[in-house]
C-alpha cells in the first residue's frame, strides 16, 4: 500500500454535464519530478489543482475540500504590506501550525520534495515561495 505523505492530490479529468452539477473527484499519485528552478511549473503542477491558476483559491479540485483553499494572492495584503516569506515556506514544508488548513488537507511539500530524485528541498520551496509571492495582488 502506498505512503499517503509521498502523494499529492490530482484532479480526475472527466466531463462534467453543467444540468448534473458533479463535484470533481479527487486522487492521489506521485507528483511529477519538475525542475527546482521552475517555481511557476512548480505551483501550476503541485499547488493549482486547488489553489488555482492564478493562486485565487478556485482550483478545480477546491469544492472537493471541506475547507476552500486560501486566496494566495492576498498574504501581502492580509500581511500588512508585507509578503510572509518565512510562513509561506513553512507552510510548504508542512511546518507551518496547520490551523491555517483546519486538517492537514494540504499535502506536505517538504517531505514530497524530499522524495523526488535530484534537487534540493530548500531550493524547491525557495523558488516555490518566489513564485507565490509574484502572485500578490494589491
Amino acid at each position: 500500500m502506498a505512503d499517503l505523505k509521498w502523494i499529492v492530490p490530482v484532479l480526475i479529468a472527466g466531463v462534467y454535464s453543467v444540468a448534473a452539477q458533479q463535484t470533481p473527484a479527487i486522487r492521489y499519485t506521485r507528483p511529477d519530478n519538475i525542475s527546482a528552478a521552475d517555481g511557476p511549473q512548480m505551483f501550476r503542477s503541485y499547488c493549482s489543482p486547488c489553489h488555482g491558476l492564478l493562486g485565487l483559491g478556485n482550483g478545480p479540485a477546491a469544492s472537493s475540500l471541506q475547507k476552500r483553499p486560501a486566496d494566495l494572492t492576498q498574504l501581502t495584503r492580509k500581511n500588512n504590506g508585507k509578503f510572509p516569506v518565512y510562513r509561506v515556506r513553512n507552510e510548504i514544508q508542512g511546518a507551518g501550525l496547520a490551523t491555517a488548513h483546519g486538517s492537514r488537507e494540504m499535502p506536505v511539500w517538504g517531505n514530497v520534495f524530499r522524495s523526488l530524485n535530484g534537487d534540493t528541498v530548500k531550493l524547491r520551496v525557495d523558488n516555490l515561495t518566489d513564485y507565490i509571492e509574484s502572485l500578490q495582488r494589491k
